[in-house]
């Protein structure tokens, strides 16, 4: 069973205060992975980013925030 680093328990405790602080955002409804890659945070709903909705930022609540614009994009699209 693969062990919890420090700094994923960490980001997870920060994504917890954006969902209470945000609990009418996509992210709280749909609580996406939390993936940190280089030295950035991706908030990832969905088997890749490429066909799932994604949040890049640079801190974990930047990536929220990102994967809340995107969440609202998917489900009410900007009309043409």
């Amino acid at each position: 069973m693969k062990e919890k680093t420090t700094e994923a328990i960490a980001a997870q405790e920060r994504a917890e205060l954006y969902f209470m602080a945000h609990p009418r955002g996509g992210a709280a409804a749909r609580r996406p992975r939390l993936v940190k890659h280089g030295q950035l945070w991706v908030a990832l709903l969905g088997a890749n980013v490429t066909q799932g909705i994604v949040g890049i930022g640079p801190t974990v609540e930047a990536a929220l925030h990102a994967f809340d614009v995107r969440y609202l994009n998917y489900v009410r699209p900007m009309a043409a």
